[in-house]
């Protein structure tokens, strides 16, 4: 059951994954929400304070997406981790489009604020670790060292399509390239 916090939290990340970071003021959050005005300030007396909720509140949201997707399929294969990223980032640029855009928007703001960043930080650790368990299953012999790259070209992925949407997006091709050459082969030591 959703509190009030997670309504205004919900709210918030909506108002920045549709309308950017200059939109998020306490009256745009508690419109968004249909609560009474003040009931943001109330939560969060600063925008500091609500952007560190907004952080915490967008990754439960994720986690909770990425734990329906691989519900239905354990990765065990390079090309099963890659059709669970192409889903993940069908996902992200669809049905929770607002909520990647909020990410990335978060991720900006995070570069101009470092009390924001340690928090960034800190949340991105863990979707990291998520990721990381599903790599040695998959075929990874170096997860520390797999992990940037298919996540980093991931992201890559998942921006363009935000940016520059494609109605035609499936990035089920590149991924399964993408996790092939990465876990597929053993690799020479340099």
């Amino acid at each position: 059951m959703a509190t009030h916090r997670d309504e205004l939290l919900d709210a918030a990340i909506t108002v920045l994954g549709e309308r950017g970071t200059h939109a998020l003021t306490h009256r745009a959050v508690d419109a968004a929400a249909g609560l009474p005005a003040g009931s943001a300030s109330n939560h969060f007396r600063t925008r500091d304070a609500l952007f560190d909720g907004v952080v915490v509140r967008f990754a439960e949201r994720e986690r909770v997406n990425f734990d329906r997707i691989v519900a239905r399929r354990s990765p065990t294969t390079p090309g099963e981790l890659a059709e669970v990223m192409a889903a993940l980032a069908r996902e992200a640029t669809g049905p929770q489009r607002a909520l990647t855009l909020a990410r990335y928007t978060i991720l900006v703001e995070a570069a101009f604020r470092p009390e924001l960043r340690a928090r960034v930080l800190a949340t991105g650790a863990a979707v990291d670790a998520w990721f990381m368990a599903w790599l040695p299953v998959a075929g990874s012999t170096d997860p520390a060292r797999d992990a940037p790259l298919l996540m980093n070209h991931w992201t890559g992925l998942v921006l363009h399509q935000l940016a520059v949407p494609d109605p035609a997006f499936d990035p089920s091709v590149q991924l399964a390239a993408m996790a092939q050459a990465v876990l597929g082969h053993p690799r020479e030591a340099p």
